[in-house]
Parts: structure tokens; sequence; C-alpha cells
């Protein structure tokens, strides 16, 4: 595989090189004016899919020099105003260009995306996107990607306290380490659930791709994609500092700064967030709080133009967690909700968490042809400085150890991607390929400790301690190719293949060890290998309207990867066994427009989603270990509907609206020995309703200081959902309100926030076991931000 990257590096040099040679030394330039040509000083200009952007002079002049021939879209944005897209076909310097931007107190942003990892118009894309501006995460206050629950529809994103965030799109989700849901950092793969930083800092977008999108984005995104891209430095210096305090003593302080080194040439970017808060729960045996979480997170840019055409970037991230009771679960629906947040654990683990994640891109354009290379490493140790408890009582039953030292309980994961793109608009075909490798090893060692209350809960013995130690190494390499096709000046058709290949080897080691004792060996250091493919296609036709709007009709392919799992501590079972991966293949039937100058904005999508070879987790207790098999199929179908409008200056308003019924045709289990049939059960994490409606309304009140008021409110509605596969747990219809108000200047800004403000209690998630992890309560606090632009 080393080999076939090397060919592949030189392959798209060499064709990099050999594109047609553009012209250099051209300007492209105008000027950024209002309503009654009045002048915009110190708009934003950005060149999209190039590192080039500048900030409007006093008169609204800007201009770009020395920049190839071709064609480029210009995204033209300034305070107080919407943003507008602008394509430029460029042969010879062009410097007249005259661009007028809207208030944006009265119409809709132009929405770029970069879902076909390229930049472009949102109404242009023929599939179901969502898209999110740093100025809406910042207006839904949003801080995880977990918080996108209802405001995307059909998204439910829930956690059982340990910030691992598990994602359904559709009914499509996992209750493992792989996810169903891909997410992407800024062009990275967060290879998995160890692996992925959730929390949004800094963000320029976020977007959620709906429906499987192997064919661009391969493994692992069979229910869809969510694609963050953060705050990019740039020629303009920015900068801002965000405190902010609420209730359990939470705090959340966040700066940033983004500026050039050598302006045209060198620029850096870095933001550092820390955070904190005391535990929602109370554990009654040592009468405290649990939960109590602290962390700290950064993201560090380093840019260099070598020219119009080269870019190199390197970026750094990493995230540090500790927390105090990593697991608050009460055992129970019942006990759970009856006596919320109170929880009963005599073992309390400490959890450090610790991810690192490091990349280096290589950008180049010419007239026709972009090319980028992205090399990503991510890094996750994971570990328990103290027990954690395993039967979530206050019985000394089970306990789990995993602080072996840094040479277990860790991650490691190489990623390498190529991608050729030609540039956007440049003919009447519009394609994207490439090659993506991917190397990731995982040793783990930990020990289930059963103590002197073990014999209660079916142990057949007390005080010892069975010891897993295994090590996963994975492989993979995929090849894929996209097109869109315009036959017609109305008609497009969209067609794209990837191939993936997987291999996987995993060591394990059982050793059985009593207190007081060394070590015996239960099973020996035993190796299994497994290797898999699969072809994800994608085919599409659409239809455009007119340059705001249109109508597309998609079939779509995804996979979640096999693997390796254990059968049990049993040593007269095989030790590892192979599952295969699971499939879903998506029929969606879409529509798209703004209308009314860009006053309101409406996508409705109609879908129907099969899954066959479902991978089943069961949890084996009390041996504490997951076992993996394929069994059954899932059929979902829904519809969904965005709605962005504002009707008069000042008001905005944002609905979706999702339904989805996903249900098991066929669905077979172990149980107690046996076979229990859940033919026509619904599926885990999958609400059967998501609706949101925020009603904002803003105003200025001091014209001459541009200090102005806005008031804000949220409700969220989700409906009826599971979370175990016989249904047996459930969580009924229920009902959020989120509320914000403050006031604002150009550069600052105040505001006073709650989160369910009812104080609604319901489930986030829960084991098939009947450990409940309960939602937080009511949140609210203060947030200031002062901003630098």
């Amino acid at each position: 595989m080393k080999n076939l990257g090397c060919f592949l590096i030189g392959f798209l040099l060499i064709l990099v090189q050999f594109s047609v040679k553009a012209q250099e030394g051209l300007n492209l330039g105008g000027r950024i004016t209002g309503t009654g040509n009045r002048t915009i000083e110190n708009a934003s200009v950005r060149l999209l899919n190039t590192d080039r952007s500048i900030s409007a002079d006093a008169s609204g002049a800007f201009l770009f020099t020395n920049l190839p021939a071709g064609n480029y879209v210009l995204e033209v944005s300034a305070v107080g105003f919407a943003t507008r897209i602008e394509d430029v076909a460029l042969s010879q310097s062009k410097t007249d260009l005259v661009i007028s931007l809207s208030e944006s107190a009265s119409q809709l942003d132009e929405v770029i995306v970069s879902a076909e990892k390229k930049e472009q118009r949102l109404v242009t894309l023929p599939y179901s996107i969502s898209s999110l501006s740093a100025r809406q995460i910042n207006q839904y206050r949003l801080w995880n990607t977990r918080e996108l629950t209802g405001i995307v529809p059909n998204f439910f994103a829930g956690h059982s306290g340990d910030d691992r965030n598990v994602i359904s799109i559709r009914g499509i989700t996992t209750t493992s380490y792989d996810p169903a849901v891909a997410v992407y950092v800024d062009g990275v793969n967060q290879f998995s659930l160890d692996t992925y930083i959730p929390q949004l800092n800094d963000v320029e977008r976020v977007e959620v791709l709906r429906g499987p999108q192997g064919t661009l984005y391969g493994r692992n995104a069979m229910g869809g994609v969510i694609n963050i891209i953060t705050k990019q430095p740039s020629n303009k210096t920015k900068a801002f500092v965000e405190l902010t305090n609420g209730n359990y003593d939470q705090f959340r302080y966040t700066a940033g700064l983004q500026t050039p080194v050598l302006k045209n040439r060198l620029y850096f970017g870095a933001t550092a967030m820390i955070q904190g808060r005391d535990g929602y729960y109370k554990n009654v045996v040592y009468n405290n709080s649990f939960d109590d979480q602290q962390g700290f997170s950064g993201n560090y840019f380093l840019k260099y133009l070598f020219n119009s055409r080269w870019t190199i970037t390197a970026n750094y991230k990493h995230q540090n967690n500790q927390n105090w009771g990593a697991f608050p679960l009460v055992n129970g629906v019942e006990t759970a909700l009856a006596d919320p947040y109170v929880l009963s654990q005599n073992a309390v683990g400490k959890m450090m968490d610790n991810t690192q994640n490091a990349s280096l891109s290589v950008q180049h354009r010419s007239n026709k042809l972009l090319f980028s290379s992205q090399t990503a490493y991510q890094k996750n140790y994971r570990y328990y400085k103290s027990p954690l408890d395993g039967d979530f009582s206050p019985l000394d039953a089970v306990s789990i150890i995993n602080d072996y030292g840094k040479d277990y309980n860790k991650v490691n994961v190489w990623t390498q991607e190529f991608r050729l793109n030609n540039t956007p608009s440049a003919s009447s075909l519009n394609w994207t390929a490439g090659a993506y490798f991917f190397s990731q090893v995982a040793p783990v060692k930990q020990a289930t400790y059963f103590g002197e209350d073990a014999e209660m809960i079916g142990a057949p013995m007390t005080n010892f301690a069975s010891i897993t130690t295994s090590k996963a190494r994975n492989r993979g390499l995929a090849f894929f190719g996209q097109a869109e096709y315009a036959i017609s000046d109305k008609w497009n058709l969209l067609a794209g293949l990837r191939y993936d290949y997987e291999s996987k080897k995993m060591n394990v080691l059982g050793e059985f060890q009593p207190d007081g004792a060394d070590p015996m060996i239960t099973r020996p250091d035993t190796s299994a290998t497994a290797g898999f493919s699969a072809f994800s296609p994608k085919v599409g036709i659409s239809y455009s309207i007119n340059a705001q709007g249109r109508v597309f009709a998609n079939f779509t392919r995804g996979f979640r990867t096999g693997g390796l799992t254990s059968l049990g501590s049993d040593p007269s079972q095989p030790p590892l066994f192979s599952y295969k991966p699971e499939y879903s293949s998506n029929l969606e039937l879409g529509f798209r427009q703004e209308l009314l100058d860009r006053k309101l904005r409406l996508g409705i999508t109609v879908f129907y989603t099969e899954l066959t070879d479902a991978q089943v987790p069961t949890l084996v207790l009390p041996d504490a270990i997951t076992i993996t098999r394929n069994t059954g199929k899932l059929l979902s179908k829904g519809l969904e509907l965005e709605l962005a409008a504002k009707p008069f200056k000042g008001l905005e308003l944002d609905y979706s609206f999702g339904t989805t019924r996903a249900k098991y045709s066929s669905l077979k289990v172990s149980s107690n020995g046996g076979e229990l049939n859940l033919n026509g059960k619904r599926q885990l994490f999958t609400p059967s309703v998501t609706s949101m409606l925020a009603v904002q309304y803003k105003r200025l009140v001091i014209p001459r200081a541009h200090m102005g008021i806005l008031v804000r409110g949220e409700w969220l509605y989700l409906g009826e959902q599971f979370f175990n596969l016989s249904n047996s747990i459930r969580q009924s219809p229920y009902q959020l309100l989120n509320a914000r108000a403050g006031i604002y200047t150009r550069r600052s800004e105040f505001f006073f926030w709650s989160r369910n403000l009812t104080d609604q209690q319901y489930i986030s998630y829960a084991y098939d076991f009947g450990a409940v992890h309960i939602a937080p309560p009511a949140t609210y606090g203060l947030t200031y931000r002062y901003t630098i632009h």
C-alpha cells in the first residue's frame, strides 16, 4: 500500500504540472456597495476554493492581483449585510465589478457548502443538506455537535455521560465505536468516537449531509456526514474574547486570533478554550456531586502561500478533558425519572480523556484543476485514574480498571487523502476524483473486577479480576470519483462510485487474577484477521427550476465497516469472531428553492432507506463484554422540511421538521441461550418526529452607535423513541424551550441565555440492560463577547 501511495502522489503531481497552463498576472477587483449605492467599507471578499481573501478599503474598493485565468466564485460579506455570492469568468483582468449587498435584517445570506469537497452554493446541490453559519451557531448557542438534535431534521444525538456522541440520521445509527455517521473537521475524517472532538469553538459553519454519503466520504457514512469547518486565518486581522458563566458553576472562556504574519504570504490562527462545571447528579453514597467536568481545548493554524497556485496549511487541534464520574447512570427508567439527577455508585472513576489531531494540507490551483493532499494524525489516550463503577449501584460487585500505563488504552490513526477537482463552472462537466488511505493501531488492556458483592449479580466467586489485553491493527484504502454533467440548461445527471478495502487484525490475551495472586492465563495470546471490501455507488438526476431552485432525485449507498468481536470470557469458546459490514441503500426525492428576493428559503425531501446485515451488539453481563453479530434488516422512510424566512425587517424565522418510521422487518437476537424474534420493533435512538421553531427579533435602538437589542426563542419537539431493540426502554414525546436575549454593538454583545427552560426530564441515552442517563436539567447563564474585525 505504501508503494501504491507513492505512485499516486507522483501521478497526481504530474497531472497538476501538465494541466493547461494559466495566464499569470491577471487582476480582479471592483467595489462593494449597499442600498442606494452607498459605500460599504471593510467588507470581506473571498475567492472560494482558494486561500485568497482581502478586505475592501474605506471606499469599498477591493483588488486581487496575480491571478491565473479561470472561473472564480466570490463570497462577499460585511457586518450588518447579507452574504452574497458572485460568479466571475476571468480570461483577462477585470477591475470594474460592482457588487451590491442588502441589509441582513431583511434578506437571508447566500449559503456556501463544501459537501462535494469543494465550495459551492447550497441551492445548486442536488441532495439533502443542512448548513449552519457562524452567526447561526452563535444564535443557537451551540457548543457541541449533539446540540444539533432537532435543529437538523431527523437528527438525534445522545451520550451516556462520557461525551461520546451516538448519532442517528433517518434511523441509521450505531451502538459501537464504529459510527454510522461520519464526522469531518476541516477536511479530516474523525476516524472513530475515540479520536473525535465534538466541541464547536470558533466555527465558520457546520454542514449535515443526510442519507448515505459513501461515494465521497467512504466508511461509516451510511447515515450521513457532519462536516465542520473552523475559521481560517487570512489577510484580515480578527480576534475575539468570549466569557460565559452559568448555574452549576458553569464557565466557558474562549479567545481567538487570526492574523497575517507576512501579508499575502504567511498567516497564523489560534483559538483556545477552557470550560468546566459541577455535576448535574448527586451521588448519595458519598453525598457529593457526580460528573464534575473540566476541559481545555485548542485549534492552531499556520498557512503559507507560496504563490497564487500553491498553499500549505498546518493545523493542530487538541482536547483535554477530566470527568469525575464519567457515567452518570441509574438502573431503571422509573427510578431515574422518579428521583432525577440522583444516583448511587460506590466507585467514582475519574476519566482522563486526551485527544490530539494534527494535519498538513497542500493545495494547488490551475485554471482548470484543483489538487489537494491532506495528511492527518489522530491520537487519543483515555483511562480512568480510579476504578469505574460497572454495576451502577452501591454494591461492590463490578468495577472497571484500565489504568495500565501509556502503552495501553490509546488509539493512533494516520489518514491520507489525495483529491483532484475541476474548477467550478469550468465546463458542463464537474467532477471530483481521489484516493484515501488509513492505518489504525489500538492497544487496549482492561480488567473487570468482581468485588465482595459479586455473587449477588451471578458471579461464580468474589474478589478477582478478569483481564483482557488486545491490540487491533486496521488498514485500508479507497478510490473514488463523482461527476455531474449538465445535459441541458435545466437538466443535470449525477453519478459516482467508490471502492473501499479494509483489513483488520486483532490479538487477544485473557487472564484471571484473584486478589493477592499473580495473573493466570485463561486464554493464550491469539490473533485473528479479517478483510472487507465495499462498492458505494451514487446516481441522480436534477432539474433547475431557476438560478435559485432545484428538484432532485437520488439513489445512494453507504456502509459501516465490519470487524472482529470477542465471543465472551469462556475459554472453551473461540476468542474472536468476524462480523461483516452493514449496508444502507437510500432513495430520496427533494426540492430546494429561494424566493421573494431571498427572503424565504424552502427545502422538502422524502426518503426510503433499506439497511441490510445490521450489526447488532449485545452486552454480556457480568463479563462486561460486547458481542457484535450481523442479524436483521431495517426499513426506514420519512419526510423532511426546512424553512428560513425574514418576513419583515428584523424578524427571522427558522423551522425544521422531520418524521422517520424506522422498523426492523427482520431481527433475531440471542437471549438466555435461545433466540428472540424482534421483527417489527422500532430502531434505537430515532425519534418518530423532530420539530424545531426558532423566532428571533433584532432591532437597532441607537443607530449611530450601532447598538441594538435581540430577543430569541426556540421550541423543540421530539417524538416517541426507544433505547433497546426489544423497545422496552421508551421515551415518550417531549418538548424543550430555549431562550436568548441581550444587547449588541458592532464589536460586542452581552446576552442572557437559557436551555431547557421548563426543566424537562427525559432520557438522553440508555443501555439495553437498563442503565439510564437523563439529559441535562435547566441551565442558564450570561455571555459577553468582544470581537475585532
